[in-house]
This record gives structure tokens, sequence and C-alpha cells, in this order.
């Protein structure tokens, strides 16, 4: 394949750098200006003609800019590197916006995930990285271009690993809700394969409508066992008190929560700091504050070997498989 580039948004500069340093090459130089009016442009400033390039960016929130304004300048600069003669552009987020509105659940309800998709292909993107989809399937079905969803599973693996490798209570996987019983599941299969010892399974089960949340019925035993609650997200933090509670009142000794993505809206953080917990572990596909019990794990090289395997034509899929 012709030569690697690698952009960022300025946004996403800090992050982009990591995978960067882990791919062994440097971050392309661009240029992004703001107008007076609230428009702006974007544009590559190395030579990118015939290039395989990739741009790195998660798409959220923060105080400088909304999930929406990331994005058009994401599709944006996919366009100008395009138009600049790029042999193929491929858009790694590790974390996709949308990814939770991917069926209806209300009449006319929209299906943002299929109309992002649309939007990215639009514009020519030849490829789709991310990291722990919502939904893996419908990631990939929403998406006519190639996609490759990676997953964070291998180093939540060993971060729990390395915490329980003196403990002789029993080990419980739970999942917050039923809608995540199957990525608890895998990670169940991978951690029991890992310390070679019988896990048991546990869940809450969880309603949710108009953003109100009901039920906290905990399924499995967690008496006096090391509770592990797999979850991909955490945004307000609701549905994971919700569920240390349920695992707390079945007698739970100590509990860890892993989210691929930790969001953190509004008090999340200060919620779960007040909860009796081990630890809360997430990936830095979103940046991270400084907080109690909080555990930041790195995926940067994780999705630097994802574009390296693409970009040599290896066998990227195997790094979708658990």
């Amino acid at each position: 394949m012709n030569r690697l580039k690698l952009f960022s948004l300025d946004a996403g500069a800090e992050f982009a750098g990591r995978v960067a340093a882990a791919l062994g090459e440097p971050l392309a130089a661009h240029e992004e200006r703001a107008f007076i009016d609230g428009e702006h442009k974007i544009r590559p400033l190395d030579d990118v003609e015939g290039a395989d390039t990739y741009l790195v960016q998660s798409l959220y929130s923060d105080e400088r800019s909304s999930v929406n304004d990331k994005l058009i300048r994401m599709l944006f600069f996919i366009g100008a590197l395009k138009d600049a003669g790029a042999a193929r552009v491929t858009a790694v987020i590790p974390y996709l916006c949308y990814g939770r509105k991917d069926r209806r659940t209300k009449l006319h309800d929209p299906l943002s995930n299929r109309y992002l998709a649309t939007l990215f292909e639009s514009l020519g993107t030849d490829g789709i990285v991310t990291l722990d989809a919502h939904n893996q399937a419908a990631f990939e079905n929403a998406f006519r271009c190639r996609t490759l969803h990676l997953l964070a599973q291998p180093l939540f693996v060993d971060f729990i690993a390395t915490a329980l490798k003196d403990s002789a209570n029993p080990l419980v996987v739970a999942s917050p809700d039923l809608g995540g019983i199957k990525r608890a599941e895998r990670f169940h299969r991978s951690l029991a394969e890992r310390l070679a010892r019988n896990i048991g399974r546990a869940f809450v089960e969880k309603y949710r409508s108009a953003d109100q949340l009901s039920g906290g019925t905990l399924a499995g035993d967690v008496w006096g066992a090391d509770v592990v609650l797999v979850d991909d997200l955490i945004a307000g933090g609701g549905t994971v008190c919700r569920a240390v509670d349920a695992v707390l009142g079945g007698g739970a000794a100590r509990i860890w929560v892993l989210a691929s993505h930790g969001q953190f809206c509004g008090d999340a953080l200060r919620k779960l700091a007040q909860l009796p917990l081990e630890a809360v572990a997430v990936t830095n596909s979103l940046p991270q504050p400084s907080s109690p019990r909080l555990e930041v794990i790195d995926c940067a090289r994780l999705l630097a070997e994802g574009i390296r395997r693409l970009h040599d034509s290896g066998p990227a899929a195997q790094l979708s498989v658990p």
C-alpha cells in the first residue's frame, strides 16, 4: 500500500499523538480555522496525493465543542482529503457517536446510526474503525464501506487478572442490564480462560422509558464474591449505580466496574465516587479527568495495531473476534 498519513482534529491531538507514537509515525500537519460567523475550514497541509490516510478522532461533547461540531469538522476534513487526492481515507473513531440509536422504540423514531453511516459514505470514506460500539452488529450493518470493530476486552482482562491475582473469593461477572448480557458473557469466557477458574454469572434487570430508569432485581448469586460489572458506556451513571446497589444487596464482597467508554455526564463521577467500589476502569477513548478510584486504560496501541494491519493488508479482522 502507498505511504501512510495520520491526521487528527485539534480536539483529538493528544490521543492521536499516542496512536502515532505506537505506530512510529508522525502526525501529519493540518489547518483548522474558525470564522467570526461560526463557520470553519479544515485542510491537510501535508501532501496526501496517493496516500493511505487515517483520521483519528472520537466524537463527543466537551466544554469547547459539541459532538455535532466535531462530527461536521471530521466530515469536511474527509472531503478535503479525498479532494486532495488521498488514495484511501479511513475514519478512526474510538468513540462513535449516535451508536445507541440503532433501532426504533417509538413511532417515527430515527435510526441515527444509519444516517451517520450515510453521511460518512457520501463523502467517500473508505473505512471506519471504532472501539466497542454499543451494538457491534448494528454498527457493521449500518455501513457499506469496510468496518473494523476493535475490542477493549483483552485490555480489561489484563486489568482484572492483575487486580484479582491474590483473591480467594468467588468471582462473578455481571451485566448491569439485560441488553449487555452477551457482552458480559464474552468477557466471562475470556477471563475464565485467563484465570483457569470457575466464574459465576449475574445480571440486573433494568427498564428505561423517557430517560427514566426502573428495575433493579439481581439474578445470580454474588454472596461473598468479587463482582465485575461489565458495560460499554457510562454516561449519567444511573445504570451502574442501580447495578452496584443490587449486587451490594446480594452480599458482594468487592465490586469493580469496567466500561469501554467513560462519558461521565453531569454529576456521574461524584455519584460513582460515593459508591464502595474497588475501581471504575475505562479506556482513554474519551479524555478523562482525575477522580478517586477511576482507572484509565490506554487503548492507543490497540487502535495503532488496527491501523497497522489495515495499512499492511494484514489480518485486521482478528482484532474483532473475542
